[in-house]
């Protein structure tokens, strides 16, 4: 009996994590997908005569989405607690999608004019929205049902979304470059990723009705301990104050500075400041968010062994001393590529990427644990929710923003590199003093 009774209840996990797992995927699809084309959504909504600028604002649209992921954060965070994680979903994976959606129809300035960016900036805030209440608390959702063995391994799948989203705009974007046109992806190819969150918002929607309450929540629901102002019990409370810190500036900070200084900015980077060709960027970051899949699991795996704790803080470690000379590497070799077109060059800047995939699959690997663990059952879903979308939002988001313009401030593609380099060592620093080892916390406390 109790065989057939773990079977069924790895059945009905496995079930669980890849219905919570794809519409998270649809979020960050739909979410970095215009991160994908901040270097064309430049030229079309903010025209200018200088193209750094162009690409300034077109990012500063990015970062105004991920600005206001604290305030779904804060709102969708509070209702999970009081209503229950599922319903939450129902509501954040609707508005992500019809945001999404619309985008793909919007005119762009040649048609309408300053309406045009305004209203993408009002839809990159909707999207925002609903990436705070979906980013956080699905974390929140699947560790409650994880069980107590091998939560870090079970929950890493997680934290592949993101990569995966990249992914899927990436190769998406790629194809449609290859078969149409300079002039006719520049006229409607860029809208079709945006359209094709329409069959994946309702494939999403239909597979969230089917997922089950999780069970922590409706014990806290049968024995009516549910908290009614759980965002002001936090803020109240000095140890969960100090945990929101902690996991505010090492985990949720740095672990958004790495994915976006690797994921996103390296992509921008490669393309505008060394001018290399779509092409050939989409295929070298292709193969950068590859080698991060199995180094992610890898990850959780290995925190449910030596803790999550040493992982994070050897990842924040490593990011600090490999970004500066990574990105004068990738320079170095993409400047003689440019001109070259040798593969072995474009091999070895594979390899760097892979290199800088490292760090970020060592502190997101444990992350979706450790976001539970960190927090009481009954407060849980915003104490973890607003610190992580915080520092996604306000420290990560506006990374690629923040870099650029430090760079042309300063007349040095790598000057603004400092930046990121300075904040994952002193979060590595305040990790290594304070951060708090979460492996084998009961959740249900």
């Amino acid at each position: 009996m109790n065989k057939i009774n773990t079977i069924d209840n790895s059945i009905s996990y496995r079930k669980i994590a890849l219905s919570a797992c794809f519409g998270t995927f649809l979020e960050w699809y739909d979410f970095l997908t215009f991160a994908t084309l901040a270097v064309i959504f430049g030229p079309l909504f903010f025209p200018s005569t200088d193209p750094n600028s162009g690409l300034l604002a077109s990012l500063a649209t990015f970062g105004a989405g991920m600005v206001v992921r604290p305030i779904g954060a804060a709102i969708f965070g509070s209702m999970g607690d009081r209503i229950g994680r599922r319903p939450v979903f129902l509501i954040t994976i609707t508005l992500m999608g019809l945001a999404t959606l619309s985008v793909g129809f919007l005119p762009t300035y040649a048609s309408i004019g300053i309406l045009a960016p305004i209203l993408l900036v009002m839809l990159r805030l909707m999207q925002g929205l609903s990436a705070g209440g979906e980013i956080g608390g699905s974390a929140v959702y699947l560790t409650e049902h994880a069980g107590s063995e091998n939560r870090g391994f079970k929950t890493s799948f997680l934290q592949l979304m993101g990569p995966l989203g990249v992914l899927a705009s990436t190769l998406q974007i790629a194809f449609l470059q290859n078969y149409l046109s300079p002039e006719q992806f520049q006229e409607w190819g860029w809208r079709v990723p945006f359209w094709c969150s329409l069959p994946l918002l309702l494939i999403a929607y239909k597979v969230r009705m089917s997922l089950e309450e999780t069970p922590i929540f409706l014990m806290l629901q049968q024995e009516e301990k549910t908290a009614k102002n759980p965002l002001l019990n936090n803020l109240l409370d000095r140890d969960t104050r100090k945990k929101m810190f902690l996991l505010f500036f090492c985990v949720s900070a740095g672990g958004s500075v790495l994915f976006f200084c690797v994921q996103v900015y390296s992509a921008i980077f490669l393309k505008s400041s060394l001018g290399l060709s779509p092409q050939v960027v989409d295929k070298l970051c292709i193969w950068g968010t590859l080698t991060l899949f199995p180094l992610t699991i890898f990850s959780g795996w290995l925190s449910d062994r030596v803790g999550r704790r040493p992982l994070i803080i050897g990842g924040l470690a490593l990011g600090s001393i490999l970004i500066q000379p990574a990105f004068w590497l990738l320079q170095t070799l993409a400047l003689r590529t440019a001109t070259e077109l040798d593969a072995s060059h474009q091999l070895f800047m594979a390899l760097v990427l892979a290199a800088l995939a490292i760090p970020l699959a060592l502190v997101i690997g444990p992350q979706t644990a450790l976001l539970a663990e960190l927090f009481p059952a009954k407060t849980r879903n915003s104490a973890a929710t607003l610190p992580h979308n915080l520092a996604a939002g306000w420290i990560g988001g506006l990374l690629p923003f923040a870099v650029t313009w430090l760079n042309h401030q300063l007349g040095n593609d790598l000057g603004g590199l400092w930046y990121p380099t300075i904040f994952l060592t002193c979060a590595a620093i305040l990790a290594t003093l304070y951060l708090p080892e979460t492996n084998k916390t009961i959740l249900l406390h």
